[in-house]
């Protein structure tokens, strides 16, 4: 009887071996997402502090620890798991409801926003390109991220973008940017200020036609989350004070929605001139008395 044949074991490349884009990870629950968001912006926190102190040997350890968790990509993948559809996690959701209530019939149907184009969407710290704002037909959306993980969205720093000239204001301008669960990954109340005082740059406004007109109702304007402990539980911000930062700023608040995580906003951006925001200031200053607070604050200077 013939020995039997030994089958050779086929060799693969190395990268068939690496997951691809596509393939499912395995999910986190919702407790260890939110803890792993949590630990994440602890640590870059503390990491802004020690390294704005010049504490070397400190900021080396936590950056040691925030590889350690898996860095970036794992923080990104957790927010991304957070936005799922399963867990109701899609901010813009309730952005496109609140657009829907208030934009006229004629521009809710499409046929005005087909006849003069899109109106044009800069979204800050993208992660997806499937969610609601990018479905609705209404947007032409520019996704930017610090590190994008998708082609189709842009790797850039939205602190060193340029904000368009006056003159290409009215074509490369937005009429609406978003911000949403940006402001508190920035390291410091300062940072933050600054963050916030950059959006006006990018609006543009000045339209004369009817249905123009009906939209500037809405348009253009900033759609704002955070953390619903950053204006409820803060020391040093309260949701009187930021109405007071938002409206030195040159908003107007039109939506608002606290639900037991995050807290919502659609500010209308009404202009402010130069030297007007030149002379904002808000300084930290307690506003919240208490042991059990946070301390995050938002700075104008």
């Amino acid at each position: 009887m013939a020995a039997q044949r030994k089958k050779r074991k086929k060799l693969h490349l190395l990268s068939h071996t690496r997951p691809t884009s596509t393939a499912k990870r395995p999910s986190l629950s919702s407790q260890a997402t939110r803890a792993l968001i949590r630990k994440h912006h602890t640590l870059q926190k503390q990491l802004h502090f020690a390294t704005s102190n010049g504490d070397i040997a400190v900021a080396e350890s936590l950056q040691t620890q925030l590889a350690a968790s898996g860095g970036l990509q794992k923080y990104q993948e957790a927010s991304i798991q957070g936005q799922s559809a399963e867990r109701g996690g899609d901010t813009s959701k309730l952005l496109m409801e609140w657009v829907g209530e208030m934009l006229p019939d004629a521009l809710r149907s499409g046929s005005t926003i087909r006849a003069k184009g899109r109106l044009r969407m800069l979204e800050v710290g993208a992660l997806k390109v499937d969610n609601a704002c990018s479905r609705s037909g209404i947007f032409d959306v520019t996704r930017i991220d610090l590190h994008s993980r998708h082609p189709d969205i842009k790797t850039q720093d939205f602190m060193e973008m340029d904000s368009p000239s006056k003159e290409a204001m009215e074509e490369e301008g937005f009429d609406l940017v978003s911000l949403s669960l940006v402001v508190n990954y920035v390291g410091d109340g300062v940072g933050r200020g600054e963050m916030l005082k950059r959006v006006g740059g990018f609006l543009r406004l000045g339209r004369h036609s009817r249905e123009e007109y009906l939209m500037n109702s809405v348009f253009p304007a900033l759609f704002l989350v955070l953390p619903a402990p950053c204006v409820t539980n803060s020391r040093y911000l309260d949701e009187e004070r930021m109405e007071d930062i938002m409206t030195s700023l040159g908003y107007v608040k039109v939506k608002r929605k606290l639900s037991k995580k995050l807290v919502y906003y659609l500010w209308r951006y009404v202009r402010i001139k130069a030297e007007q925001l030149e002379n904002v200031a808000f300084r930290k200053a307690e506003v919240r008395p208490g042991g059990q607070r946070n301390n995050f604050t938002i700075i104008l200077q």
